[in-house]
């Protein structure tokens, strides 16, 4: 008796099968091969917009490392790089609450061609904040570029000029992308379960 033959995919489109992780499954939103192509192409983008300029990279740790290693190779014009560090700090005064969100090291952004990058997008709070603080500088221009941006919790309206993937749902790992520390070194991007 013969065994049944699997049709393989149309060719464009990959199956997208669940990966085990430690801990159980999930869901391969984004694979390795997407992510490079998408990567490549962002790159393009901003090798057009800043032909013949000086590229100031900020980029948001944790979760950016992995995007924007990739992604400032692959661009072609030259290019500084910080990585700042968001620290929150909640508190009340007066029985009202409040946030203070500072950032290190401080960038100096005037009359420079800035890119913010993020990992993730997803209130969007932390990046409005830090964009405000950079156009505060007067820099010469400032851009966003965010890996996935999550459609269904955005609580700030900030402009999204280079976006890698759009995501709702899930919490998402890998490609930078962590939980407790785990799963920023897989090649995907996926959703927990």
């Amino acid at each position: 008796m013969k065994k049944p033959t699997k049709k393989p995919a149309p060719k464009g489109h990959r199956v997208k099968k669940p990966q085990k992780a430690a801990g159980g499954k999930f869901k391969v939103l984004f694979g390795e091969q997407e992510i490079r192509r998408r990567v490549r192409q962002l790159a393009t983008q901003i090798n057009r917009a800043y032909e013949g300029k000086t590229l100031h990279v900020v980029a948001v740790q944790e979760n950016a490392f992995v995007f924007t290693a990739d992604l400032i190779r692959a661009l072609k014009v030259p290019v500084y790089c910080t990585f700042v560090r968001a620290d929150i700090r909640d508190s009340s005064m007066g029985g009202t609450a409040t946030r203070e969100i500072t950032y290190t090291p401080r960038v100096d952004a005037a009359g420079k061609d800035i890119l913010l990058i993020e990992g993730i997008l997803q209130s969007g709070m932390t990046m409005d904040h830090l964009l405000r603080y950079l156009l505060g500088q007067n820099p010469a221009s400032v851009k966003t570029a965010s890996l996935v941006e999550k459609t269904d919790e955005r609580k700030v309206d900030v402009p999204t000029d280079y976006v890698g993937f759009k995501a709702s749902g899930k919490y998402l790992v890998g490609y930078g992308l962590g939980h407790q520390g785990q799963y920023m070194n897989l090649p995907f991007i996926a959703a927990l379960p």
